[in-house]
């Protein structure tokens, strides 16, 4: 019986492995193409989103080298778009000149310039959204978001919720392993998002990185995610593990995890900066539009992907030994334990679990958001909504709280205000709660 349960899980894993790899390949890269033909800057000009976005010709586009000196100057095509040639790898400052740009709409947060370093073969990448002016010089208010009719609202919703369903699979990859350790360990771990952004900084030294070996994005992932399962593995057996032996009550560690969370996030702050940096690939890509709705390929592969994960976890917990073992030690540890399942083994594959899925995520998250030392942090809050919301604890509620928190937050923004969109999510979160405490798949003893 152990013998078949674990051929069914390796083979559950090798399924799963498989999928992924056939889901990333189909993602076109869209650096994947300009290695033989030199170093490039690409600027874009839109307003509005999905299928309502519109490109915006005749903006004039300069490049300029880190000692200021102009490299080259056009304006954007009916795309909305413009190639200018580089001289060679380097930091190269893409700008768009105000004065061109159609009436009525200006530069959104009023970024007109963005600062790149560009590596050999590499192409840079700048986006330019505007939004709509009010005749002085200053945004509309809620620009994009109000001054829209209902009917063209509720046309948006389609759109917004298969973003919110990208994002809530992000969401919920990041979450399993939060959810999971304090399943097995009471231990609400605040550094759980900094696993998160450790995650995509070492994706992007090894992708994009000028003294990293710049590798696909797709093969540096796994160093991401091995690196995120080492630190997490390392915090259980460094920190943790004495902790429980000594005693320390769970508020004490708790408090000590915060603490954790600002060390490392320092240390990544110092080893990488404080900028927002892309990845080498998959940054621009025409969307593929289908049902009304629009969506580059790299998304649709994050949302394939990111299902196939979850799936794969599922499949993990319910039919190998040490899913069930982790199942039963987060229903009753003693119980688990007096069993015959070793805790301290199983608390510490939820730890390696925990963390090379939450590096997974970051990955994820930085080739659409960008990268950045606050990425983890900002997502932290989410991930508590998602398993709080689906049952605090259980790897399946964090996936199915993640999907709604997700989906709730960006379908909030065809209705009201962009800033908003978390309020709305923690909203559903407080009602869901005051009707059944212990989450939607949680169970009542856990809170009894």
């Amino acid at each position: 019986m152990r013998s078949t349960a674990s051929r069914r899980g390796r083979w559950a894993w090798l399924v799963v492995m498989t999928a992924v790899l056939a889901a990333a390949l189909l993602v076109p890269s869209a650096a994947g193409a300009q290695d033989e033909q030199g170093e490039r800057a690409l600027g874009r000009v839109f307003s509005g989103t999905g299928q309502d976005q519109e490109r915006h010709a005749g903006v004039t586009i300069t490049v300029t080298d880190a000692e200021g000196a102009e490299v080259g100057s056009a304006e954007t095509d009916d795309n909305g778009e413009v190639l200018i040639d580089l001289p060679g790898p380097g930091e190269y400052t893409i700008a768009l000149d105000p004065a061109t740009l159609p009436e009525g709409l200006l530069p959104r947060d009023d970024v007109t310039e963005r600062t790149q370093t560009v590596q050999a073969g590499r192409q840079a990448n700048a986006l330019f959204p505007l939004v709509e002016g009010d005749g002085t010089g200053q945004p509309v208010a809620g620009a994009g978001d109000r001054g829209r009719s209902f009917t063209d609202q509720l046309g948006s919703v389609p759109q917004l919720t298969l973003d919110g369903i990208k994002l809530g699979s992000i969401i919920a990859i990041t979450a399993i392993g939060l959810s999971l350790i304090f399943g097995t360990t009471g231990l609400i771990n605040f550094a759980h998002g900094e696993l998160v952004t450790l995650g995509a900084v070492v994706a992007f030294f090894f992708n994009a990185s000028a003294g990293g070996p710049r590798w696909h994005l797709l093969l540096a992932v796994v160093p991401a995610v091995l690196v995120g399962a080492l630190g997490g593995a390392t915090l259980e057996t460094a920190v943790w593990r004495p902790l429980r032996r000594r005693g320390v009550g769970l508020i004490s560690m708790l408090v000590i995890s915060i603490g954790l969370m600002f060390v490392i996030r320092n240390v990544i702050l110092i080893v990488y900066g404080g900028g927002t940096r892309p990845f080498a690939d998959y940054n621009i890509q025409s969307a593929i539009r289908f049902a009304g709705v629009a969506i580059p390929p790299r998304d649709l592969a994050i949302i394939v992907i990111s299902l196939v994960v979850l799936v794969g976890v599922g499949l993990m917990l319910n039919r190998t030994r040490i899913g069930k073992a982790l199942r039963a030690v987060a229903d009753n540890r003693d119980l688990a334990e007096s069993s015959g399942i070793d805790v301290e083994r199983v608390i510490r594959f939820v730890w390696l679990l925990g963390g090379g899925l939450a590096a997974f995520g970051g990955v994820l998250l930085g080739s659409t958001e960008q990268v950045n030392q606050n990425m983890g942090f900002n997502l932290l809050l989410l991930m508590f909504a998602g398993i709080i919301l689906g049952g605090i604890g259980t790897a399946y509620g964090a996936m199915v709280g993640s999907l709604i928190v997700g989906i709730v937050s960006q379908v909030s923004t065809a209705f009201f205000s962009v800033q908003l969109k978390f309020v709305w999510a923690l909203l559903i979160l407080i009602i869901v709660l005051l009707i059944r405490p212990q989450g939607l798949l949680g169970r009542r003893e856990r809170f009894g």
